[in-house]
């Protein structure tokens, strides 16, 4: 219940506080990469429900002759990278924060495909709700591996407590400032999952 109203109460007071950054950000991103500012996609929550994510876009819409979006690196701009490496483009997330489809700090929202994919002990990722930062996130990031984000995202949810969350809130901001751990090993984010190993 406290980690409830810590969320409602810090999501609301950041989305105040925020609205000139988010404003900013927002005509920025209409300015560069054009409609919609708004990345909107349905993830999976807590327990597995769906629910609509929002980031700001990162990428321009680019096509191939056959009409064909082009790879991710190709489409990532200048400014998407540094919405990204910022986390500025997370910034919408707040409002599903407010919601409760997410929490703070909590295992990220994977895609709705990856569902079938996981095994028993890596589907206990959705036994909390999703964050916007998460314990895999300050360890890593997309630079660790499948297996080890998971194996992380189990970890916090065994050993979750209030306490934990400020930590990785603290190391959350560090980690943004030193813009550490964004991309994965020759991507411009992560390589999709493809199912388990073991």
């Amino acid at each position: 219940m406290f980690k409830r109203f810590f969320d409602i109460s810090a999501s609301f007071c950041a989305l105040i506080l925020l609205c000139p950054v988010i404003a900013i950000v927002a005509w920025n991103v209409r300015k560069k990469l054009g409609s919609p500012v708004l990345f909107q996609q349905v993830r999976p929550g807590l327990a597995g429900t769906a629910f609509t994510m929002v980031k700001f876009r990162t990428m321009r819409d680019a096509l191939d002759a056959k009409g064909v979006p082009l790879a991710d690196e190709e489409r990532m701009t200048a400014f998407g990278r540094f919405l990204r490496t910022t986390s500025l483009d997370e910034l919408p997330g707040l409002w599903n924060v407010l919601k409760g489809d997410m929490s703070l700090v909590g295992p990220r929202p994977l895609l709705m495909e990856y569902l079938p994919l996981y095994s028993p002990e890596q589907s206990r990722r959705h036994e909390v709700r999703p964050g916007v930062t998460g314990w895999a996130q300050v360890n890593g990031r997309n630079a660790l591996s499948w297996d080890e984000k998971f194996q992380l995202d189990l970890w916090y949810v065994e050993n979750r407590s209030i306490w934990l969350d400020f930590k990785i809130i603290f190391m959350t901001i560090r980690k943004v400032i030193i813009r550490e751990g964004i991309n994965g090993e020759g991507e411009v984010t992560m390589a999709k999952f493809t199912g388990s190993k073991r």
